[in-house]
């Protein structure tokens, strides 16, 4: 008899705890649509973040420039591939009023920095620790790019990896 009760108990966890999941899954996926989708010709939402060499960076200290924010992370494979070609066009864009700002997804200094000190990554990387960036632009998956034109609309939202022709066209595009 008690080895039945136990068997009936332990049932009635594990159905307690599938209950829950689907629950869960239901809401979560239900109040999804909440999140207020960012289009082409929006406000770019303001953010501050601490770079790697611990300067802050508000999105508003650009206005008046073209701004290309690369969400990633060092685990994504086509982030590597289009990071060298994301530094090269910063490079003979950075003086023309274009700027690049690089913005980790929730990994620690140390990551990031040995990853993009491998790369020779030379433009500013950003760790959106809390992901709160990621979340406000509705970043989801990596990479995902945002131009951001010179009076802070968002001019294109590039979701995948970009060629380095596609970086050098996008770049251009928002040069002011």
């Amino acid at each position: 008899m008690e080895k039945k009760q136990k068997r009936l108990y332990l049932r009635l966890i594990i159905l307690a705890v599938l209950v829950a999941a689907i629950v869960y899954t239901v809401y979560t996926t239900a109040h999804k649509d909440n999140v207020q989708l960012l289009k082409e010709g929006d406000d770019a939402p303001n953010f501050s973040l601490v770079d790697l060499n611990g300067n802050t960076h508000k999105l508003s200290d650009y206005k008046g420039q073209g701004v290309l924010l690369n969400f990633w992370g060092t685990w994504c494979q086509a982030c590597k591939k289009e990071m060298p070609a994301i530094n090269d066009q910063y490079k003979q864009f950075k003086d023309q009023g274009v700027q690049v700002l690089g913005i980790n997804i929730a990994e620690s200094d140390l990551e990031v920095s040995s990853y993009t000190n491998k790369l020779g990554v030379e433009f500013p990387i950003l760790l959106d620790k809390t992901r709160s960036v990621m979340r406000a632009y509705n970043v989801d998956p990596l990479p995902t790019t945002v131009l951001i034109d010179k009076d802070g609309k968002i001019a294109k939202i590039i979701i995948g990896e970009m060629t380095e022709t596609d970086i050098k066209k996008y770049l251009t595009s928002i040069k002011p």
